[in-house]
């Protein structure tokens, strides 16, 4: 009997290792399998970004070029299209009842959530209106690059706020993007469409700078709310955060909107928009849409890596909007301006190795979940 028992567990000895080992191939397996998904999601984020920021922006300068005047109504435009979200909210909710990221299995309290939404809903409201008075006089091309300093403090803040790791490729590329922006606040021109004094330009570029403070900031709250007080990174708290900071921001524009009496100009505005009143109704409403798609890939770029690799590639999709100024408005692309779209998007890949920046990092995030879940299995 001995003999049998000593048999059998030499037996089990043997058959361990091997179990261990095909353990391990079947977690590289899901490992790679989840990493190539979160690829996809960051390409698809990432032309989100890109071809919402490009042409919200361009409708944005076609309403102000054919009569529209209204700061207030260009703010809400840039809010109110929230709704169209919640049919895609409700239907894929169901697809996503597991957690995809990290879940500390308490979720934040109400109290929390509200005040969360609320902050980042405020911050967001003046922001958008602060880019709506920098695009009323700003030449298109000047307004857009002007926004790549957005880059500069989205990583200041995010060094304070998340811990972001500064490497000498990063700082150099900010302090590139930041001379550049600088130089664009002496370049004067006019815009086609009207004339635009010296107060004037000054007064957009500063809000233009402003707001671009102000983006940074809500990109890394966004990304400490994530870690810090909602803890859960679901989809689900994906587009809650889009759903409500939107809802909030929404308000305050319309507050705005009233307080401020342009909604009793609106009416002959239309009525006196070059382009007639159905291409007047149609760009507010499309300008709303694209900036939707815009916000959709922000946050889920937020969500997948940082709120700095999310400014960043909002910062890469800038030089877009230019060249499409020079076609669309004729804007002109002097030397100032040229040096700058080519440092915009220059800058994030002054290294063979940066294009491999957004795999590197979906890859250690997929590996820290691997070993998150295999640790709580064992425990």
């Amino acid at each position: 009997m001995n003999g049998d028992q000593e048999l059998q567990v030499i037996v089990q000895q043997g058959k361990e290792p091997n179990t261990t080992v095909q353990e391990e191939r079947n977690q590289t397996g899901v490992t790679h399998s989840n990493t190539y998904k979160r690829c996809l999601r960051v390409a698809v984020y990432t032309f989100f970004v890109i071809s919402g920021q490009s042409v919200a922006t361009i409708l944005g300068r076609i309403y102000y070029d054919n009569g529209g005047n209204s700061k207030w109504l260009a703010t809400v435009v840039q809010l109110v299209g929230f709704p169209v979200l919640l049919p895609y909210y409700l239907l894929s909710i169901k697809t996503h009842t597991t957690t995809t990221h990290r879940d500390d299995g308490k979720a934040a309290s109400l109290k929390n959530r509200v005040l969360v939404y609320l902050v980042l809903g405020v911050l967001v409201g003046a922001d958008c209106y602060l880019y709506s008075i920098g695009l009323l006089y700003l030449p298109v091309s000047t307004y857009s690059l002007v926004c790549a300093s957005q880059l500069a403090f989205n990583a200041f803040f995010s060094y304070f706020l998340n811990s972001q790791k500064l490497t000498p490729i990063i700082l150099n590329s900010l302090l590139l993007l930041t001379i550049s922006s600088t130089l664009l606040a002496f370049n004067n021109e006019d815009s086609n469409s009207q004339k635009v004094t010296k107060a004037q330009y000054v007064t957009s570029f500063l809000c233009t700078i402003g707001a671009s403070a102000g983006f940074g900031l809500v990109l890394s709250l966004q990304q400490l709310a994530f870690r810090r007080v909602l803890k859960r990174q679901t989809f689900t708290e994906v587009m809650d955060m889009i759903i409500y900071m939107s809802l909030v921001a929404s308000c305050v524009s319309l507050v705005g909107l009233f307080a401020s009496s342009e909604w009793k100009t609106l009416s002959s505005e239309m009525d006196n928009y070059k382009l007639g009143k159905v291409s007047y109704v149609m760009n507010l409403v499309w300008t709303a849409i694209t900036w939707q798609v815009f916000n959709i890939g922000g946050t889920g770029l937020i969500f997948e890596l940082s709120s700095l690799f999310s400014n960043a590639i909002s910062v890469l999709g800038l030089p877009v909007v230019p060249i499409m100024a020079v076609i669309i408005f004729h804007d002109k692309m002097n030397g100032l301006k040229f040096p700058k779209s080519k440092l915009t998007s220059g800058n994030q890949h002054s290294e063979p190795e940066d294009t491999c920046f957004a795999v590197v990092a979906i890859e250690q995030r997929t590996d820290q979940l691997a070993k998150h879940e295999g640790t709580d299995a064992k425990s």
